[in-house]
């Protein structure tokens, strides 16, 4: 075999040595494809091999993309589950739950986890076409954050922070409705403190006082802005503000977010975002904080999914959560509970129930 292999090699480059006038160039073409076939023969090499697959399975890699505000509890989990599977590797994205959302239905991004702070986000621009279950498992609560340089500290509280807020000297920043849930949570705990203090107007005012100016992505990229000095407030979660070590004034049960025998007054706050297709837009309606887990219909590890999901759904995750700020429901709840996972119907209680 190898005399013969040599022999045709050696004609090859004798072939190839010719000027290229004497050669058309399909039957230089043929002669290429035939010494490929005969080389791939002498050593039986695939002439079209298979792209390496991912690994994938609870020692897999697992690409997670979550809420900001879910930084924190996703990090301590994720270290959990490399203590448990030392040869997994858990790939962490964070941005605001809507875009998040939108680079999988858009952007075609391929993930394994996506965890919302809103679990309408899942609903609203995922199922069914990209997702087909949604896991509520934990709440929150909306807070208004400072911390030792915001000026006028001293007198805000419950009842006056909306007036400290309007303060030409004083600052704030909020997240980008179209974005994150904790920019359009803002603007409905804007409606609802107007409500609340029967004051028409406050709402447009709070809203409109900086334009764009201290908006961003999602709710954690302000937390530079306050640490710098740059804004003295900023309405968040609870969790996060808790995490941080920031100082913050509760709300009143009426108009945080976070308080279900209020529900009925949320639903009076409503902000239009964009829409699941271009240029569409939807109203969304106040209602507690509930945060929610699904994976993604094309996920390429679904094995480690449900995996990392068991973990965060069960009693080690929940503490995290708990300690993380983010208060889980138990049990959680479930919607399209026909498609889920099998490995998860032993950590959820059963569909059929609910």
């Amino acid at each position: 075999m190898m005399c013969v292999l040599t022999r045709g090699l050696s004609n090859m480059t004798m072939l190839m040595t010719l000027p290229r006038r004497r050669l058309p160039r399909l039957a230089v073409g043929l002669m290429i494809l035939v010494i490929a076939v005969f080389l791939a023969l002498a050593f039986q090499f695939p002439l079209f091999p298979e792209k390496t697959p991912a690994s994938s399975g609870v020692d897999g890699t697992i690409v997670i993309l979550h809420a900001g505000s879910l930084s924190r509890p996703f990090q301590e989990l994720a270290a959990i589950y490399q203590s448990r599977h030392p040869r997994s590797k858990l790939l962490l994205e964070a941005a605001g739950s809507r875009q998040c959302a939108r680079k999988i239905a858009d952007l075609g991004r391929r993930a394994d986890v996506f965890g919302s702070a809103d679990y309408k986000v899942v609903e609203n621009l995922l199922v069914p076409e990209h997702a087909r279950f949604n896991i509520h498992f934990a709440v929150n609560e909306m807070v208004i954050a400072f911390n030792d340089r915001s000026r006028r500290r001293p007198e805000i509280t419950a009842d006056n922070w909306h007036e400290i807020l309007l303060d030409p000297q004083i600052r704030f920043g909020r997240s980008d409705p179209n974005s994150d849930p904790c920019g359009y949570r803002t603007e409905m705990v804007f409606q609802l403190v107007e409500h609340h203090q029967g004051e028409v107007g406050l709402a447009e005012r709070l809203s409109k006082k900086h334009d764009r100016t201290y908006i961003r992505p999602k709710e954690t990229d302000l937390l530079a802005l306050l640490e710098a000095g740059e804004i003295d407030y900023l309405p968040i979660y609870r969790s996060v503000a808790e995490q941080h070590g920031l100082r913050f004034v509760r709300l009143a049960p009426e108009v945080n977010l976070g308080d279900p025998e209020h529900a009925a007054l949320y639903r009076t706050a409503r902000v239009t975002v964009t829409g699941k297709t271009p240029g569409s837009l939807i109203e969304l309606v106040g209602e507690p904080i509930v945060y929610s887990l699904t994976i993604p219909t094309d996920a390429p590890n679904s094995g480690g999914a449900v995996e990392f999901l068991s973990l965060a759904l069960g009693p080690d995750g929940r503490s995290v959560f708990e300690k993380c700020g983010q208060r889980p429901i138990i049990p959680p709840r479930v919607t399209g509970g026909e498609a889920l996972p099998e490995g998860l119907l032993g950590v959820l209680p059963d569909p059929g129930s609910q």
